[in-house]
């Protein structure tokens, strides 16, 4: 396995941010999601004593992707910062994986900044 992988990301309050993740063995095939569910975690720290927000993860194991989705209702309810995330596969109770992780760092928007 050549997980897990890393990527940072700038996120505009309130939109609808999506990516895709293609996960790959060590030789460089396609990583079988069949029978895997994901998580999507965004937290405003690692460790304990973090507050974690649960994003969107959708497997399609007859394309092997996991798309990952920040809904306009979870992304308001970011404050402006820099937060953590890791997106993980499980196909319980025998595998699990972390595939990506990285930091999120949320800017203000103009035109909902009065909701809430």
């Amino acid at each position: 396995m050549a997980f897990p992988g890393s990527y940072n990301f700038n996120y505009y309050r309130g939109d609808t941010a999506e990516f895709v993740i293609r996960p790959k063995t060590a030789n460089g095939d396609a990583f079988d999601l069949t029978g895997f569910s994901a998580d999507f975690v965004i937290a405003n720290a690692r460790g304990e004593n973090q507050t974690q927000y649960e994003a969107q993860a959708v497997v399609d194991g007859s394309a092997d992707t996991i798309t990952c989705t920040i809904l306009p209702g979870l992304g308001r309810s970011l404050a402006a910062g820099t937060y953590v995330y890791d997106v993980q596969i499980d196909s319980s109770p025998t595998e699990i994986y972390t595939v990506l992780t990285g930091t999120i760092t949320v800017t203000d928007d103009i035109t909902g900044a009065d909701e809430s």
